[in-house]
């Protein structure tokens, strides 16, 4: 259970530190920047003045700041930026920003919890006004300094862990039980599970919506037919050329990351089996409705969730208070094709 999030105090400033340290700001200044002419005892206490209080440094030129403090600046910690599902949150992140005047600085973590939290660490010491975060660490306790001083924070795609902030995510386990429910219905009970890293909250999520489907239709999938931790397109196209190629393969699949989908098809079409093995995946990718079969998807809506998430961050920076809160943005199953390969228990109307 997370810990009650303390009331905002506000950062510390370099006359707090100047203060504590007993000497005056523009001593104080000298020492965090660097600059010499100062006794060594007056930087011993200058210095942990800076420590107990948190004190960070402004290194954004104050011409550039607004009148309130600000920076005019929100920084995104993305997944990996060149990934399809982070660059749309991007860009509707972006596009919110522009209308406020505000620049948008994002970075890519790629699931290295030590990268998030050097990113988080760069853009909070640039005193960013807020963060919008998709999380590759298992606990974000280290956050609480930056809510607790008053910065907003949302999570999006992945909920927080430790803090207790905003969150903008979708129902994973849902979607992935709708794709598995979509393959049934049109004769399939061999479904194979390609997934992510299981590090990854909503891998687990999607996973255990996979599984609890599966039970739904009293099906029990093959061990030799689940594989996780696929986290790029050569690494899914190499498990699933294993899967289709052994003595008893499956009849569909359902790819839970839109790279593991792409990976996948690769496999399907260099064996042939592209217009015979069904395929639902998790997330939409550009020209998955121009392929053949166009790729039935389980898609989340990004662009939204990045308009949310900015909607939540500029009613904080404008005043507005209210308990976290998680919300919650819809996935729909977009059928165009090859979800709806007939598989061999399939009715003749489902195979029409």
């Amino acid at each position: 259970m997370s810990e009650e999030p303390v009331a905002p105090r506000g950062r510390p400033t370099l006359r707090d530190v100047a203060l504590l340290a007993g000497v005056s700001t523009k001593t104080a200044s000298r020492v965090v920047t660097g600059e010499g002419g100062v006794t060594a005892a007056k930087v011993t206490a200058v210095q942990d003045a800076v420590a107990k209080l948190g004190y960070r440094p402004n290194f954004t030129a104050s011409s550039l700041r607004r009148a309130n403090g600000r920076t005019a600046a929100i920084a995104a910690v993305l997944e990996d930026v060149s990934n399809p599902f982070s660059s749309a949150l991007h860009r509707a992140l972006e596009d919110v920003a522009r209308d406020r005047d505000v620049m948008i600085f994002a970075g890519s973590v790629d699931e290295d919890p030590a990268r998030e939290r050097a990113l988080i660490h760069a853009f909070t010491t640039r005193q960013a006004d807020a963060l919008v975060v998709v999380p590759a660490s298992d606990n974000q306790r280290y956050l609480a300094g930056e809510v607790n001083a008053g910065t907003p924070v949302v999570f999006v795609d992945r909920p927080p862990v430790g803090i207790d902030v905003d969150a903008v995510l979708v129902d994973n386990h849902a979607g992935a039980a709708q794709a598995v429910h979509h393959l049934v219905t049109h004769g399939h009970r061999d479904i194979a599970y390609l997934g992510d890293l299981l590090a990854i909250a909503t891998a687990r999520q999607r996973f255990q919506g996979y599984k609890e489907a599966l039970s739904d239709h009293g099906i029990r999938p093959l061990a030799e037919h689940i594989v996780h931790d696929l986290h790029a397109e050569v690494d899914a196209e190499a498990a699933a050329r294993r899967m289709l190629t052994a003595e008893a393969p499956p009849t569909a699949l359902f790819t839970a990351q839109n790279l593991v989908t792409i990976g996948t098809l690769r496999a399907l079409r260099s064996l042939g089996l592209h217009e015979r093995v069904a395929l639902v995946g998790f997330d939409d990718f550009p020209l998955a409705d121009l392929l053949q079969p166009p790729v039935t998807v389980v898609a989340q809506d990004p662009s939204e969730m990045g308009r949310l998430a900015a909607s939540l961050i500029f009613r904080r920076l404008d005043g507005e208070t209210w308990p976290p809160t998680t919300h919650h943005v819809p996935t729909r199953l977009i059928a165009r094709g090859s979800g709806e390969l007939p598989g061999p228990h399939a009715h003749p109307e489902a195979a029409q």
